[in-house]
């Protein structure tokens, strides 16, 4: 793509551009651009709602510009407030560490890994000392940060704001000074923390920083924003066949943004389809997404998987669980992942969601008493085979 297709791009997809003139004068620059998007390690695992604003770097790195991942070790120790109704429990220095591991392999699935640049702001944020804080406070004031949403929000209702949250923008933003940013991206849930980087920048005689914000891609309830701790999203790093068969559950009034925001393809190649064959435009969908993350030879095998289990088959790949004689059902269910916890194993039972070879079983109860291989199911495409030995 050109400069000015991408420009064109970022205009028709983007929630919000500060400012159009300046991003236009940037890229038209010649000048290699410094572009930041940071990113909360207590959540590690990335799911397509992230690939919005990853694909569109991608299209800004394949020009030329430099991609610099901003991991929020330090940050991460008070936690993003925004959307929140109330202090998050903080992340010790370890553990963001630890949650940010798998990052890089994930991102890297899009973005170029050799033109990645991934850096953490603890290399900055943590040899700040007590003046330098108070000089990064002074730029602000606290009637600025209260006109935040869920500041002004948890003020109204007379909830607590620990005085450590009030820091989190002025954390982010410094980011972008330490950087010197020329552009930023993020999800428009996080627009008051990029335009807080943009005004702390010029405080610190720096050109300030383009944003750029992309619109929450809805997750598979068609409601809430795409969430792993909502169970509502399709992972970047899933297997093949999980994938396929989550891309098959996009709700139909979605699909076509899910198309626009998550792939490759020309408006062309699916418009028409959507509006005229829905199901088979969820057959292109998730040939496509399975395709970007797995490869073409991915794509067979996932949908011979999808259409089996739909027809009421069972898959021939499954995984398998090995157990004793006298293993109980809900224990397995646990084990195997098809449930998080006994009780809800005991609740899938009672509501006739378990079977056993094609069988429902109700009784919270029952074992496995006899040697052999069975195949235990959750809901219509859930499927572990279970090796009593």
């Amino acid at each position: 793509m050109t400069t000015q297709e991408v420009y064109e791009n970022l205009l028709r997809d983007a929630v919000s551009i500060y400012s159009k003139e300046g991003l236009k004068e940037k890229l038209e620059s010649g000048r290699r651009l410094k572009i930041k998007l940071g990113a909360d390690p207590s959540r590690p695992d990335l799911h397509l709602g992230h690939s919005v604003v990853l694909r569109k770097l991608r299209m800004l790195q394949d020009l030329g510009h430099e991609i610099v991942f901003v991991i929020g070790d330090f940050t991460a120790m008070i936690g993003d407030p925004s959307g929140r109704s109330k202090t998050r429990v903080p992340l010790t220095f370890e553990q963001t560490r630890e949650n940010s591991r798998s990052y890089y392999e994930q991102v890297t699935k899009i973005l170029d890994k050799d033109k990645t640049r991934i850096t953490y702001n603890s290399e900055w944020l943590s040899k700040m000392n007590f003046a330098d804080v108070l000089a990064l406070a002074g730029k602000y004031t606290v009637a600025r940060i209260l006109e935040r949403d869920d500041f002004a929000k948890r003020y109204a209702e007379k909830a607590p704001i620990g005085m450590h949250e009030m820091f989190y923008p002025l954390m982010q933003g410094y980011d972008s000074v330490a950087l010197e940013a020329d552009i930023e991206v993020g999800g428009t849930d996080q627009t008051f923390n990029l335009l807080v980087g943009r005004e702390l920048q010029r405080d610190y005689g720096q050109t300030p920083q383009e944003v750029i914000t992309f619109p929450l891609l809805p997750g598979l309830d068609g409601v809430e924003k795409m969430s792993k701790s909502l169970d509502n999203y399709i992972g970047i790093d899933e297997p093949a066949d999980i994938m396929y068969e989550k891309c098959m559950k996009v709700p139909d009034a979605l699909l076509l943004s899910y198309f626009n925001l998550t792939t490759d393809l020309p408006e062309s190649a699916y418009a028409s389809l959507v509006r005229g064959d829905i199901r088979q435009a969820h057959f292109l969908y998730a040939a496509t997404i399975v395709r970007l993350y797995h490869g073409e030879e991915a794509v067979a095998a996932a949908e011979a998987r999808y259409r089996s289990v739909a027809a009421g088959g069972v898959p021939e790949n499954m995984e398998s669980l090995t157990a004793e004689p006298g293993a109980l059902l809900t224990e397995l269910l646990v084990r195997s992942g098809l449930a998080p916890s006994r009780s809800e194993a005991r609740r899938l039972m009672t509501g006739g969601g378990v079977k056993l070879d094609g069988t429902p079983v109700k009784d919270p109860t029952a074992v496995l008493a006899d040697k052999g291989e069975y195949i235990l199911s959750k809901g219509k495409n859930k499927f572990v085979r279970i090796v009593i030995a």
